[in-house]
């Protein structure tokens, strides 16, 4: 890697050289079209030295493309103590719909590698980004992307030459700042991190390091692997993954055949109750938003069972500025034109807030498994990234909760006639609703599906029995606010342990 990397000697035919990079550009412009065709996403990711010329590069690219068809994203470094979301979130939120270029000014190398050396996270923590980095990289690929990773590199001296360069103009002396005056001092550290993380993230898609001292050079090897990188893709077609074969630690229940449909509550209690939980939920809250603890609870569960009733008995007591109840649709054009996680993830709370999900991402495994909306590798794939992307979420610090609101057919039966026989309320029945009910065998096999291949130790399924409205809220108050108060807890034994 460029730890042994020698920067080139000499110059190349400049004539030829210049020729070719004009001739690499047009198929650049060219191929913008043929991945509109190919309904392939692209991302470019520009890593490399603090005034290596990253900006520069990148403009040299785009300068004769369509600006219609793709976009450039600058990531500025963020201290570790003001993020508010998980790692991964800002890297989801800008990716790019089927047939459009993504240009990243610095990504997830500097995030991880610069906080590391920051000392802004432990040396596990960094490993477990590392992970994350691995692990998103592999996604894109799974579903799709074509992902090129470029490093400009520059020796210690240039490095300093340019910084010397700008410092001294007084229009340019705001370039440099007080991260890139420590970069060069501590040059050997960085170059050995530097290293070491693109030795680790290389599995997926290699990195390109390029020439960053001559700047007609770095665009010529940056043109080389972009162009020749969408040549093959276009070639291969889209690429779809299969299951990844990774484990995780599976609970094995719960089962729907183990819920008990007769549950019930004595209806003389059911107000008390009701009250004293949300009263506790109430406290509850206040706490998690001092401590900062986010917080995401998904309903699933079968047409008629009571979701509407439930999450409303469960927010009654939230203050509306630390909460969000997010309704699932069938996904948008655009939705579908990218990562089938990319609408969840952006819909992800701060820390100290609730997220509501009323459907979820699991409509990957349920919905679009039967009704063909994905292929069958596409819905055999998603368990293992939905398992993924909760652990981020939970690694990350969030309560995670998930709920099936269960009843049987009959109940279902009786629901959606007193529905459609009741005017106010004829809105809730749809023609989707009867034709889902005739494919109950099929959706039962998927429910069980999801809840045996994505219930973890660390994001548990509870199946909310749900004949009876008034059982199935309290149950679920009880659950969260149980949850909730163990998160309080154990923030604060970790509190307590760190000296804070």
């Amino acid at each position: 890697m460029i730890v042994n990397l020698k920067i080139k000697d000499g110059e190349p035919d400049k004539a030829a050289r210049k020729a070719e990079t004009q001739r690499m550009r047009t198929v650049l412009v060219g191929q913008q079209q043929a991945i509109r065709e190919a309904k392939l996403p692209v991302i470019v990711m520009v890593e490399g030295w603090d005034c290596a010329g990253k900006g520069n590069l990148i403009r040299e690219l785009i300068c004769e493309m369509d600006p219609r068809f793709f976009s450039v994203k600058n990531f500025g470094r963020v201290p570790e103590y003001e993020e508010r979301y998980p790692f991964l979130k800002k890297f989801f939120d800008v990716l790019p719909e089927t047939g459009k270029f993504l240009f990243m000014d610095t990504g997830w190398m500097e995030d991880v590698v610069g906080k590391y050396l920051r000392r802004e996270i432990s040396r596990e923590e960094y490993e477990r980004r590392v992970e994350s980095c691995n692990t998103l990289e592999r996604q894109l690929r799974d579903n799709g992307y074509v992902l090129i990773k470029l490093f400009l590199h520059i020796s210690r001296e240039e490095q300093l030459r340019r910084i010397t360069d700008l410092r001294e103009n007084r229009d340019t002396q705001w370039r440099v700042s007080g991260d890139d005056l420590w970069q060069q001092q501590e040059y050997e550290q960085f170059l050995r991190a530097y290293d070491q993380f693109m030795e680790a993230t290389g599995v997926t898609a290699p990195w390109h390091i390029l020439d960053g001292e001559n700047r007609k050079n770095a665009l010529y090897e940056a043109l080389t692997a972009i162009t020749g990188t969408v040549d093959r893709a276009i070639i291969a077609g889209r690429y779809e993954g299969a299951p990844t074969g990774r484990q995780f630690p599976l609970l094995g229940y719960p089962s729907q055949k183990d819920a008990d449909l007769t549950a019930t509550i004595d209806p003389d209690k059911y107000d008390k109750k009701l009250k004293q939980l949300q009263e506790k939920l109430a406290r509850l809250h206040n706490q998690i938003y001092r401590k900062k603890i986010p917080v995401v609870i998904c309903y699933e569960g079968w047409d008629a069972a009571g979701k509407g009733g439930n999450i409303r008995r469960l927010t009654y007591p939230l203050d509306p500025r630390g909460f969000d109840v997010i309704p699932i649709a069938s996904p948008t054009p655009g939705e579908k034109a990218r990562h089938f996680l990319w609408r969840f993830w952006t819909k992800l709370p701060r820390s100290g807030h609730i997220a509501i999900f009323d459907r979820t991402w699991y409509g990957r495994v349920m919905v679009e498994r039967i009704e063909g909306f994905c292929s069958e590798n596409d819905w055999k794939r998603a368990y293992g990234e939905i398992n993924e992307f909760e652990k981020e979420l939970t690694d990350w610090g969030t309560v995670v909760l998930k709920f099936w609101i269960h009843i049987d057919p009959d109940t279902q039966l009786e629901r959606f006639e007193a529905r459609q026989n009741t005017p106010e309320k004829q809105w809730k029945i749809t023609d989707e609703d009867w034709r889902n009910r005739d494919k109950w065998p099929q959706y039962e096999q998927a429910v069980e599906d999801m809840l045996q291949k994505t219930s973890t130790e660390y994001a548990p399924w509870y199946i909310i029995e749900s004949v009876d409205k008034k059982y199935a809220r309290i149950r679920t108050l009880q659950i969260v606010t149980d949850a909730l108060e163990r998160a309080v807890e154990e923030n604060v034994v970790r509190g307590m342990k760190s000296g804070r």
